[in-house]
């Protein structure tokens, strides 16, 4: 391919490393589950993008809807941030003049 700024094998070690953080967070839900969620979830969508352009680069793209899986992993791991965002806002003291 012209201009490709990927290959094969340095993406199979991105997602080696991908899944090393999955099984990390996964391993450790119980001590953040809310943090530990949105990294397995930020993961997923990590290494879906990856998986696509390795079977990109090998021309045969096997991968059914790639998108329907990223969307519900990356809605998940925004509303979990949107919501630590909201929570600390609420603990931010009032100002007192």
């Amino acid at each position: 391919m012209e201009n490709e700024q990927f290959d094969i094998d340095t993406l199979k070690q991105i997602r080696n490393k991908l899944d090393y953080i999955y099984y990390v967070a996964k391993s450790n839900y119980n001590d953040n589950p809310e943090l530990m969620d949105t990294i397995e979830n930020l993961a997923q969508v990590a290494n879906m993008f990856t998986n696509i352009k390795i079977q990109e680069l090998n021309g045969q793209v096997k991968t059914q809807s790639p998108q329907g899986y990223i969307l519900p992993k990356l809605a998940n791991a925004y509303s979990r941030m949107k919501e630590y965002e909201n929570q600390k806002e609420d603990e931010f003291p009032t100002w007192k003049l």
